[in-house]
Order: structure tokens, then sequence, then C-alpha cells
């Protein structure tokens, strides 16, 4: 990878501040609706929603249709190496792990599977994290 630029990465103007907030405030009405009815919760946090809204900042920010395609596709890949942990984490909590176990667990699996993807899908030309 090329060298990171974390000078731009941490400068934040107001309209970065106004992205925190509104993405914030999603993440925050869904948690509130999970305390009413978890599986609208679920279904609400399934859509999305991030990466719509990432992609409406990304078009906002004249980014091109080129880039805002990679972080679509880029998405789709890296979406399917998370799955197993939705079916994985409550399994494991009903046999009796405690949470931070089998998050922790869960999230190595993840990792796992992630650089997998990776691999796999470099064999057929599709490279997601191109070295420079």
């Amino acid at each position: 990878m090329s060298k990171i630029p974390w000078q731009q990465i941490f400068s934040f103007t107001a309209l970065d501040v106004v992205k925190i907030l509104v993405t914030a405030l999603l993440i925050v009405i869904v948690n509130k609706i999970q305390l009413v009815n978890d599986r609208v919760s679920a279904l609400l946090i399934a859509l999305p929603f991030t990466s719509l809204i990432a992609m409406i900042w990304m078009n906002g920010q004249g980014q091109s249709s080129t880039r805002i395609a990679n972080h679509a596709e880029g998405t789709f890949w890296f979406v399917l190496p998370t799955l197993p942990m939705f079916l994985v984490f409550p399994w494991l909590l009903r046999q009796g792990w405690s949470f931070w176990p089998a998050l922790l667990a869960n999230c190595a699996m993840t990792v796992l599977l992630f650089w997998l993807t990776v691999m796999l899908l470099r064999k057929f030309g599709i490279d997601l994290m191109p070295k420079s």
C-alpha cells in the first residue's frame, strides 16, 4: 500500500462533523428501536445505510464514478466474510459462551475469513487489497 496520508485523514471540516452527526444519529435511532423490537432493528441495521451514506458523501465531494463503483464492489466482497459471524455469534452465546469471548472468537474468525476472501479472489483477478 502507498503511504497513508494521516494528516489528511484526521483533519476535520464542518462538513465532516455534519457527516459524523448524521451517521451517528442513524445508529442511535436503530439502537433505540432495538429496545422495543429487536427484529425491526436487525432489519434496519441489515440495510446498507452506512454504505449508502458513504456513497452519497463521496458523490457530494465530487468523487469519480469509478471510485464510487470500486467502493460499492469492494463492499460487496467484504460483506461476504462477515456473514458467518451473524450465525456463529448467536450460536456461541446460546451454547453458554459469555459475550466478550464470543465476540473475540467471532472477530478472529472474521479476520481469517477476510484474509481467505482476499487470497481466493486474487486467484480470479479481483484484488481487494492492492499492494500499491
